[in-house]
This record gives structure tokens, sequence and C-alpha cells, in this order.
């Protein structure tokens, strides 16, 4: 019993919106404890300059603007800790529940917010990870790194509504996007209407059947080496930028089921609120948003989780 610790609050994830949870959540005297997970901070610490969050009219790197958000969050009397959430037991009647760290410490706690966020798909090639790791030009976000390409040439990589909507993205703003695509003619896996859009673009040239082989470049991107499937012909591509868009993974393997998920394992909240299927728990950020996945929308509903966990407790205590 003695490694059992009783928490009000318990925040499991960081990234914009486990920080601003807690920052809420401290304001409201809720004694948030915040456990980072085995990324603080989460993906925007592989981001280098990020222009488009609010109160930094100067581009700020992703490292510098988790490290401020962990820094406001402590100031206000949040408790950052290092530490991953490994399994949980969710009361079912909203009773206490209980979340193991590193399968050894047990966390009794009244509220629980999830913003453990979701890991996007890469390929696997190891230029591509190097890169990546580097802000070398590679990335899974147009929204977010696109501008830094303007005017020059880019590659994406996916055959979704996701990907679609990125290669219009940039579309807007490189003279050409080169977008690989594995199935033959007409194998988009996008819906019709934005498979159409992106047809329409003239300047996305749209490479069918056609496999990413390697990321070219030694400090950044300089193009990528291409494959066609069905006559194995390979082919150099150039270009200062490589977005992939194959999707993303959500990061809710720990909780065994508990949560209600929809089919790509996403949190599913109710409409309008951060509540979960279960009294108590609150899921905030890209664990749940399939849709906008960026650092401000996280933000958002870090606040809203936050919120909905102070009036839970307070109705439950009243």
């Amino acid at each position: 019993m003695s490694n059992i610790e009783k928490i009000h609050c318990l925040i499991i994830g960081s990234g914009p919106a486990g920080y601003t949870a807690a920052i809420y959540a401290a304001r409201a005297n809720m004694n948030p404890v915040i456990y980072t997970g085995a990324q603080p901070g989460g993906q925007l610490m592989t981001t280098t300059d990020v222009e488009n969050f609010p109160g930094y009219p100067e581009a700020v790197t992703g490292p510098g603007l988790m490290a401020d958000l962990q820094k406001q969050a402590e100031n206000v009397g949040a408790e950052v800790r290092f530490g991953t959430a490994s399994s949980v037991e969710f009361s079912k009647d909203g009773g206490v529940h209980k979340v193991w760290i590193d399968e050894e410490k047990e966390i009794h706690a009244d509220a629980v917010i999830i913003s453990t966020g979701a890991t996007a798909k890469y390929l696997g090639l190891e230029n591509e990870s190097r890169l990546a790791a580097s802000g070398g030009g590679v990335s899974a976000c147009a929204v977010c790194d696109g501008f830094f390409y303007k005017g020059k040439e880019t590659i994406i990589v996916g055959a979704g509504d996701s990907a679609c909507e990125e290669a219009l993205y940039l579309s807007n703003l490189c003279p050409t996007v080169h977008m690989l695509v594995r199935k033959p003619d007409g194998g988009m896996r996008a819906s019709r209407i934005m498979a159409d859009r992106v047809k329409a673009k003239d300047n996305i040239k749209i490479y069918w059947s056609t496999e990413t082989v390697d990321v070219l470049g030694d400090e950044f991107v300089t193009g990528a080496k291409v494959k066609n499937n069905v006559t194995g012909q390979e082919q150099e591509i150039a270009a200062d930028g490589f977005f992939v868009a194959i999707g993303h993974t959500p990061n809710t393997t720990f909780m065994n089921g508990q949560l209600t998920l929809d089919d790509d394992g996403y949190i599913i909240t109710t409409k309008g609120s951060t509540k979960t299927n279960l009294e108590g728990v609150f899921a905030c950020g890209d664990v749940q948003d399939r849709i906008y996945r960026q650092a401000i929308t996280a933000a958002g509903t870090g606040c809203m989780a936050a919120l909905d966990a102070e009036r839970y407790l307070s109705e439950k205590t009243a």
C-alpha cells in the first residue's frame, strides 16, 4: 500500500493539451499532477520552427514552446513528473480511477485527463527518420510546416483524404507538389470529391503505382528516390520538403479497451465536451482529434478538459 498515491486530478501525457489542462486545473486549485509520457512535449519536440501558435510574433522552436508551457504550468502550481502510464483500471461508476506509472507506481485519482496524443506514421526509412528527427525537411504535417517551403518543390506520400487535403494546401504555396500513390491510377483511398480536386490541380503531379525507396539529402532533404511497383523503374525527384500523410496512431493501447474508441483507436468524446464514456475520465488533444491536429486546437481542448474536470469534481463533492 505504501506505493499507492492519491491524487485529485491526474493528467496523463504532456504537449499543448496536457500542459494547458494542467495550467487551468492548477488555477482552479485542483492540485494537478501531470506525467509527461515517453516523449515529454509530444510531437512538437521534433518540430523546428512554430509560427502559428498565438503569442509568439517571432517563430519559436517546438521544444522552446513546450518548455514555456511546462514552466507556465509549474509556475501556477501544477506538478510535472517524468513517467509513462503503463496500465489503468478506470472506475465504471464514478469512483476512484487507478493508473499505474511505468508498471510500478500506483495512482488513485478522482479525475483523470488523458492527453497522450497520436503518433504520426512514417515509412520507416533510415534517412526519413534521421531527417525528421533533425528538422531536415521531413514532416508529417503540411499545415504546420508547409509555409517554410513556399516557392519550393515538395513531395507528399499518401492517398487518403488527409493526404489530399495536405497536397492541396501545399499546392497553394509550392510550384509543384509531387504526390506519391502506391496504388495504380484511380486507386486513391480518398473520397471521390477530394481525389477529383487533387487531380484538377495543375501543379499537383501524381505518380501512380509509386513507392519511396529512399529520402535523399545529408543535412536537408534534396529529393527522393522512388520506384514504380509495376515496372520496377526507379527515378529521383528533386525537392526541398518531404511530407508523409499516411495516418496517425492514437496513443491509447495502455487503456486496454476501457474507453470507447472509434475504428481507428481515437477516444470518442461527447459532442461539445471532453467527456468520455466513463465518469471522471476526460480526453483532450490529438488522442481524440482526428481532424485538426494542431497545437492550438490541442491547447483549446486541454482547457475544456480542465473545466469539465473541475465541474465534475465540484458536483461530486457538493
